[in-house]
Formats: C-alpha cells, sequence, structure tokens
C-alpha cells in the first residue's frame, strides 16, 4: 500500500509519527544532552525555580505549587476490603512531607460487580475502594489528613473499570468474561473474547462514580480524577478504536465520558475540582503501521480518536465539568509510550502537553468556574531545570512527577531548597513501582528501600545501641547503601573497592546513551559516598584488595560482602578463539569495537539488549542477538522491554529467539534455532509476556524444528549473565573472619538493583 494511501486508511498523525520515530533514534544524536527529546540532568541552572514554585488555581481551589504526584497505582497497599491502612497512608503522607502540592491516588475502580476483572474471589479487592462500605471511609479520612497536615491536596482517582486490559483470571476462577466497550481481544490472552457492556451497566458504573466523587468529598478529598487515558474502560468506551458499537446511547464514543463527568458534578457541586487523564493519540497506527492489518489482536484498533477528535472532546468535557487535564500519548499495546522507561528520551511528552494548552487558551476554553484550565505535563520530568523551563516557556501548567517521587519522596523540598544534587535520581528501570505489583506484590522503588515501607522504617533510622566496627567489601549500590545508612546510625565503617571508582555495574551500565537516568544515579551515589567519606562518617578505600585474613586480623565486628558477580562465559566449543569480549568490557572500552561492522550478541536479556542497541544506535554496526529461551528480556518490565525491541527492529537489528550457539567457524557463529512455527515472534510488542505463575491454557504448543545457522560477524559479544561473587564470603566464614558476616547483593543473589539496595537497607538498619 502506498504512503498516503495509507494515510486515508490508518489515520496516521504527522506529529505522532515525528514523536514515536523519534523516541528511538534520538540515542544517534549526542547533541541531544539535557533537553527535551534527549537527555535529563540534574542540574540546578534555573534556581531559584519560581515558576515550579508558584501557586495556581484549580477550579476555585488553590494549590500551592505547580508538581503533581502521578497516580502511581496503589495495587496490594490497602487492606482487602480496599481500606487505605497505615501502608498506603504513610506513603502518601512521605510524598505531602516531601513538598509536593497535589497527590493523586492511585486506581480505584467503581465498577465492581460490572468489570469482573476488578474483584477477586470472596468479593476481596487488590485495589483500594471508595465504594464498598461505610467501612472503608476512616482509611479515606485518616489519608486526607494527613496529607493536609503537610500543606498538599489529594484528588482520588477514579477508574469506571480495566475492561479488556484487565486480569482475564475471572473467566477461570468465576467462569465470567472480562469486558469492554465492544467485543475486544483480553491484551494478556488475546484468544480470550472481552464482552461489551449493556448500556444499562454503563448508566450503573456512572451511578456509582457520581457516589464515589460524592464520598470522596465528604471524606475530605479535595478532588476527583478520571483514568481516561492508556485504553482503561473509559477510554475504550470513548474511543472509536475500541467502541464499534451501533445502537444506544453510547454509541456516541462522546456519551460515556460527557455523561460520567455531568453526574459527578450534580453530586459535587460546581467547585468541586475535576481532573481528567487522557491521551491525544494511542499511536497504535504510528507504531505498528501495515502490522496494524496483520496482528490479530490489533486489527480492530485502527480508527482511533485523532489529535483534533481528542481535542474537540476535551472541549466538550470541559463543559460537562472538567476542570484540568494531564496528556500523554499510547496504551497498553504500546505500552512503553504512557510507562516511559529509561530508555525514552527526558521531556518525551511536552510537545503533546502544548498541543492541548494551545488549544485550550487559543479558544479560549473556560472551566464552570470561569477560570483557564490547566494542562498537566507527563513524562520523565525529574529534572528540575527542564522542569522548570517548560513552565516559563508555557508548555504546560503543571509538572507530573510519578517515579521521581518514589525515588525521593523530598523532590520538590530539595529543588525549592536548591539542593538539586541531592535529589536520589529515578533509574527508569520499572523494577519496583511496576514489576513488583505485576508479579503479586505492591509498588514499591529501586533507589528507594522506603518507598511504601515508611511505616516500618522511620525516616532517620533509630541509633544503633552498640556501635560496632564494620567493613563494607564492594561499593556498588548494596555497598554504598549499606555503608551510608550504618554509618548514619553511628557505626564505624570501611567502604573498601577494588576498583578505582565507586558504582559496581552500574558504571558500565550507564555508558550507553539511553541509560542516562542510571548515570544520574551512579554520580548520586559516588556524590554522597565521597561526601561521606569527605566528613569522616565512612573511611572510603579504593583500589583495595583484602583478603579473608586481612579482613579477620583488622578485627571487624562485622563484615557485609557486597562484592557483585563474576561474568558468565558460556561453555561452547571454539570460544576460546574467537573474538569474543564481555558484554561490560564492550560498553566500557572502545578500543575493543575499533575496526568492527558486524557484531552477533549472545544473550538476549536485558544487559544483551541494552548492548546490541548501543552497537546500534552509537556506534553503527550492524547487529544480531542470539537468544536461547523463546523470549528475549524475560523478566524485565514490559515497558522497558518493548521500547527496547520495537527500535532494535526499527533499526533493523536482528534478533533471533530459541536459539543455541553451537560454534565459532573462522568470523561466523554457529547456531542452532528451533523455526518451529509456534516459536514466539521475538519482535512481538504488543503482548505481555505472562507471569510465569500463570498458565495461558490457549496458548499454542512449541515443538521442535531445529536448523543450523552461521551467521557471519567480526565481534562476539557475551552478555550471558553473571554468576554471583561469593567466594570471599565462604572463605572468611571458613576462617571465621569476624564475630558477624552478611553477604548481600548480587554477591548473594544475581539479580537487580531494586533487590541490592532493599537488603541493604533492611541489613544496615538492624545491625
Amino acid at each position: 500500500m502506498k504512503n498516503n494511501e495509507q494515510e486515508v486508511a490508518m489515520k496516521l498523525d504527522k506529529t505522532v509519527q515525528r514523536l514515536v520515530d523519534g523516541y528511538g533514534k534520538w540515542a544517534s544524536d549526542a547533541a541531544l544532552s539535557n533537553r527535551p527529546g534527549g537527555t535529563g540532568l540534574m542540574t540546578k541552572e534555573l534556581y531559584p525555580y519560581e515558576a515550579m514554585f508558584s501557586p495556581i488555581k484549580v477550579n476555585r481551589t488553590t494549590i500551592k505549587n505547580r508538581l503533581v504526584m502521578a497516580p502511581m497505582g496503589n495495587i496490594d497497599m490497602a487492606e482487602e476490603t480496599g481500606r487505605p491502612n497505615d501502608k498506603m497512608i504513610q506513603y502518601f503522607v512521605a510524598r505531602a512531607k516531601g513538598g509536593v502540592g497535589l497527590i493523586t491516588t492511585g486506581l480505584v475502580p467503581v465498577s465492581h460487580g460490572i468489570d469482573n476483572s476488578v474483584t477477586e474471589l470472596g468479593h476481596l479487592s487488590y485495589f483500594p475502594r471508595i465504594d464498598r462500605s461505610r467501612t472503608v471511609f476512616a482509611g479515606w479520612r485518616d489519608l486526607a489528613q494527613g496529607v493536609h497536615s503537610f500543606g498538599a491536596k489529594i484528588f482520588v482517582q477514579l477508574t469506571p473499570g480495566l475492561g479488556r486490559v484487565g486480569n482475564p483470571q475471572c473467566l477461570i476462577t468465576e467462569l465470567k468474561f472480562p469486558v469492554s466497550a465492544s467485543m475486544n481481544p483480553n491484551f494478556y490472552i488475546p484468544q480470550i473474547p472481552c464482552m461489551p457492556l449493556s448500556d444499562g451497566k454503563l448508566k450503573k458504573i456512572i451511578k456509582n462514580a457520581g457516589q464515589a466523587a460524592a464520598d470522596a468529598k465528604a471524606a475530605g478529598l479535595d478532588g476527583v480524577y478520571l483514568h481516561g487515558h492508556e485504553g482503561y474502560l473509559l477510554e475504550q468506551l470513548t474511543n472509536p478504536a475500541f467502541n464499534r458499537r451501533k445502537l444506544g446511547r453510547y454509541a456516541d464514543v462522546q456519551n460515556f465520558g460527557t455523561d460520567l463527568i455531568r453526574e459527578i458534578r450534580r453530586r459535587t457541586g460546581p467547585d468541586y475540582p475535576v481532573m481528567y487523564r487522557i491521551d491525544l493519540s494511542l499511536a497504535l497506527n504510528e507504531t505498528y503501521g501495515a502490522q496494524m492489518d496483520e496482528i490479530p489482536s490489533l486489527k480492530k484498533f485502527k480508527d482511533g480518536r485523532t489529535i483534533p477528535d481528542t481535542l474537540a472532546y476535551m472541549k466538550n468535557l470541559v463543559a460537562a465539568g472538567v476542570d484540568m487535564f494531564d496528556v500523554d500519548l499510547g496504551c497498553y499495546d504500546n505500552w512503553w509510550l504512557p510507562h516511559p522507561p529509561a530508555g525514552m528520551p527526558a521531556g518525551c511528552f511536552l510537545e503533546i502537553a502544548e498541543i492541548a494548552k494551545s488549544y485550550l487558551k487559543e479558544n479560549k476554553i473556560f472551566s464552570n468556574a470561569g477560570v483557564e484550565v490547566p494542562v498537566v505535563a507527563v513524562g520523565k520530568l525529574g529534572y528540575p531545570d527542564m522542569a522548570e523551563k517548560a513552565l516559563r516557556e508555557g508548555m504546560a501548567d503543571m509538572i507530573m512527577l510519578g517515579r521521581p517521587l518514589l525515588a525521593d519522596p523530598e523532590w520538590p523540598n530539595k529543588a525549592y531548597a536548591g539542593r538539586v544534587e541531592e535529589i536520589r535520581p529515578c533509574i527508569g528501570c520499572q523494577e519496583g513501582c511496576i514489576n513488583e505489583f505485576v508479579d503479586g506484590g505492591h509498588p514499591q522503588c529501586a533507589v528507594n528501600p522506603r518507598t511504601a515501607f515508611e511505616h516500618v522504617y522511620p525516616d532517620i533510622p533509630a541509633k544503633a545501641d552498640v556501635k560496632k566496627k564494620i567493613a563494607v567489601v564492594g561499593a556498588g549500590p548494596a555497598g554504598i547503601v549499606f555503608a551510608l545508612t550504618a554509618a548514619s546510625r553511628g557505626h564505624e565503617v570501611d567502604l573498601v573497592e577494588k576498583g578505582s571508582a565507586v558504582g559496581g555495574r552500574l558504571i558500565p551500565g550507564s555508558r550507553p546513551r539511553i541509560k542516562f537516568d542510571v548515570d544520574n544515579y551512579r554520580r548520586y551515589l559516588a556524590r554522597e559516598a565521597g561526601k561521606a567519606a569527605a566528613e569522616g562518617k565512612i573511611s572510603l578505600r579504593l583500589n583495595t584488595v583484602l583478603t579473608a585474613e586481612e579482613l579477620k586480623a583488622a578485627g571487624y565486628d562485622t563484615v557485609v560482602f557486597a562484592i557483585g558477580t563474576k561474568n558468565a562465559v558460556p561453555p561452547i566449543p571454539g570460544i576460546e578463539k574467537a573474538n569474543a569480549v564481555q558484554a561490560v568490557d564492550a560498553l566500557m572500552d572502545d578500543a575493543l569495537l575499533a575496526g568492527k561492522k558486524k557484531a552477533v550478541v549472545i544473550g538476549g536479556g536485558v544487559v544483551g539488549c541494552e548492548t546490541a542497541y548501543y552497537l546500534k544506535y552509537e556506534k553503527d554496526m550492524d547487529v544480531t542477538v542470539v537468544e536461547m529461551l523463546p523470549y528475549l528480556m524475560d523478566g524485565a518490565c514490559t515497558a522497558n522491554r518493548g521500547h527496547l525491541i520495537y527500535y532494535l527492529k526499527k533499526a533493523g537489528v536482528r534478533l533471533i529467539n530459541c536459539a543455541r550457539v553451537t560454534g565459532f567457524p573462522e568470523g561466523k557463529v554457529k547456531v542452532s534455532r528451533n523455526t518451529h512455527k509456534n516459536v514466539p515472534d521475538p519482535y512481538n510488542t504488543w503482548s505481555p509476556i505472562l507471569p510465569k505463575n500463570i498458565e495461558n491454557p490457549l496458548a499454542p504448543r512449541l515443538g521442535e524444528e531445529m536448523r543450523d545457522e552461521e551467521l557471519e560477524t567480526d565481534l562476539v559479544v557475551l552478555a550471558t549473565g553473571g554468576r554471583p561473587d561469593d567466594a570471599l564470603f565462604f572463605e572468611a566464614q571458613k576462617l571465621r573472619a569476624a564475630p558477624e558476616l552478611y553477604n548481600i547483593g548480587d554477591s548473594f543473589h544475581a539479580g537487580k538493583v531494586h533487590e541490592a539496595t532493599r537488603s541493604a537497607y533492611a541489613l544496615a538498619t538492624k545491625i
């Protein structure tokens, strides 16, 4: 199909297409430093932040500054009845204490008993609830009062439901189908259809939303926030991509949203703030192009709202009673857009916010209170200078911070005081904030062990009853977090590192341009460790290797091993003769890449794919990735995984799954690959990998049809993982080098930053 014909058939938007294309190739441009569309740095060139810390009026409510805490999905943070408990309350109170002006809660469904995916067996819920009964009200009142104590406002985020993006286990556990606006495939298991809701049930959801809003107002919450983006049920009903109804009131894709707002207005009155979250485009056509006709689970979704369609809908939402919007792009089927991971550029949706703001201003669209309708910018804005510049230039009225406030609740207070260098940066990994609840936990943070444990860990760890002399061997994230925390409690701490710099695996891990967030964190840790050493709070010894005997001779009370991992070398015949380098070395030493044009990366995990991205986009090499498992980056957050794989494909990187390397002929890599028809598409970014404890009974059986293939290359990059470097720990244990010995981080279990910092902090607060 010619491009102009495709544009007519698929409503391609040039602005959206440019942005979607740019979210991958930006890494090729070294000039994009500390600016929207490129990297973001923790600088303070625009301090004092006068725009950021000026008040703003929403309807008739004044908010003290322009910073909004994003809805960070409070799954499994409330009691199973849905009542907010101390965990959830203290989590939000910590952010209020940190200085944010407005807090928004995570999803609170108002469709229990209608949307079968939001309620669990026994009428319990992994979501907070405000619609259950008076049994939940006390929790919401306590939450509102706690947040107000620090001068912050709080809006409750109401959702009509999940619809096609809800968990389809309801079909197995209760023999009830998931639901949607029309008959749409379920996101997690596309073979399962989602049944269309009747107009009667939709009117019940609207009534429930009105009651929930009235209850929120009575509980002392400051406003309501409608979850209308990302392809959840509200968008499924208000976007023709998902709503293909032919009959009834809700065949008109605007009616459900405007009816919902009018009912909330009827129940709460004209002065109660109403906020609406919307994406200006699903960006599905711009993401997948002609594949929209080829992928069964996407082919129904081509007729999505365009940006002009969405702006017209926003105008009618304001007429119905909406006071404020936040805007972004994308949905679950291109998950990396509404959940921008580490590899997405900073300020990625500022242009989208500016489009919405300009439209409202140019068309003189005012709220029912007669004031301007603020537009909140979202998407990787946790860099104070960048956030301030966006406000000063009128690109948006407020700045939404989600993960940055999980990483450091004191972000606003530190920015206000000019202590930007002390802000603990988010690394964009989504290990704690998203993957934790996907795997059955609750939102946490990889770099802040207190997140969602504020009710367990006090702001300042208690002083140690007995002061100990402690050695920490290894200055990666685990070692540094432990050393700083233990020292703050009064222990005498020696932090020993064999290398010339602190950071451990963060050093090579921050080399690719797309890992600028990790580099910010590495710099933060180095600064904090250096500062503590300069002030005499810890002893920091670099370029130092200690034996078990030396540790014993030093007379330590406690030795903590945080040495990290050793690179794994796969036992493949001929590997010792191949031109093979470890991925960490390829990232650190450009000389290893000199003159190389073709690379084969063995191992398609996170490190392998990030290295392939680096070699392609920054070094312009021809790259192939070989992975033994059915899925590349299995275990990574869906957003991070999707972003890398999508843009590896766009750059022509070949991904081979279900393949085993068998040898290294001269200038080649020999692989044996499974070519069975049910081998998963390695480029699939429109469907998620199900958690390992969830079985898909409809999944096709993977057979085995092996075929040998030889890949030409002049460089082999090994990204086959690592194993815990625990030899020194066990040697010290045998020698009884100290009364207390501990092994934490990757040297205990080769995992992630989240696991390393959490274990380090937990140990340091108890020792």
